[in-house]
């Protein structure tokens, strides 16, 4: 076994000792075909409002950019697939929005993982990056073995699923590299078929449609031909990933901090309703939701009930 399948080695086992629940390595170098794929599609407007993709283009396509002398990317998921749902007829929240903010639980994950390299192996420089910086996680998580990415264009493993966080560290060191697994979507489509805005075609997302970014990322007043569609969600939506036969039959994730509180559990359309600013900052502190704020949180409910 040559240096490098050793580091690796010792890489991948340390990632799972932290709790990951699958890990894989890929050579960092430019994305060709990606970053024109990238281009179409904000050449299309398909961002909407996130103008923040448009920013960085060559650190997003290039992890050259990010890491000075980058050659591996080491991609980690997570898995957050829940053992307990919301309760029917209420206002629903996507499953990642449950419990603790996910980048908090990942970033600290991968300081771990970067502080063990450089103690084990030496002078390593590196990056940790968890979905706030210009990194194409799905597509670095794709080129690791880790899954593909599907019709609904959300990474699909064959063992979690779609359910799953992706976290990445880019260092300078030279490991050995994991082979891309095919495309197992096959001639499925029902994902798209379940789309209730039409936001998806096979393999893109028009965001301007979709109801987690109109939950979420849209900033201006929302379009009301959209009204009547949202099937009661208030943040994000999971309606594509529910549906995918890949999510059938997944065990839940083992991260208290990812658990659904009784207290979100039970709460019925009414008592989101009643909810004022100072109860949604206690119920959702360090949650995915403070993203939306109060605000957005209302605006949102508002849009569903008007």
């Amino acid at each position: 076994m040559d240096i490098r399948d050793l580091n690796t080695k010792k890489i991948k086992q340390k990632a799972l000792e932290l709790g990951f629940s699958a890990v894989g390595i890929s050579k960092a170098k430019f994305l060709d075909n990606e970053s024109q794929l990238l281009q179409e599609w904000l050449n299309n407007g398909f961002h909407g409002e996130m103008n923040y993709m448009e920013n960085n283009f060559e650190k997003r396509t290039d992890p050259g950019k990010l890491v000075k002398g980058a050659k591996s990317i080491i991609s980690v998921l997570l898995n957050y697939y829940p053992e307990k749902l919301q309760k029917d007829n209420t206002y629903k929240i996507s499953k990642y929005a449950y419990g603790k903010d996910y980048h908090f639980v990942i970033k600290e994950k991968l300081y771990d993982l970067l502080e063990f390299i450089q103690i084990e192996i030496g002078d390593v420089s590196g990056r940790t990056f968890v979905d706030s910086a210009p990194v194409m996680d799905k597509v670095w998580a794709a080129k690791s073995g880790l899954g593909w990415i599907g019709k609904n264009t959300n990474l699909i493993s064959k063992e979690f699923g779609s359910f799953v966080f992706i976290g990445e560290l880019i260092i300078d060191l030279e490991l050995k590299y994991d082979k891309s697994i095919k495309d197992y979507c096959g001639t499925c489509t029902k994902c798209i078929d379940a789309c209730p805005t039409n936001a998806l075609s096979p393999y893109r997302l028009d965001a301007r449609k979709c109801i987690s970014y109109l939950t979420i990322e849209k900033k201006e007043d929302l379009p009301e031909e959209m009204k009547g569609t949202w099937k009661d969600w208030i943040f994000g939506c999971d309606i594509c990933q529910d549906v995918c036969p890949w999510n059938s039959k997944l065990k839940p994730h083992n991260e208290e901090v990812f658990n659904l509180s009784d207290e979100l559990k039970n709460l019925s359309k009414t008592e989101w309703l009643k909810l004022d600013g100072p109860t949604f900052k206690k119920i959702f502190k360090n949650s995915p939701l403070e993203r939306a704020k109060f605000e957005g949180f209302k605006r949102n409910v508002e849009f569903l009930e008007s």
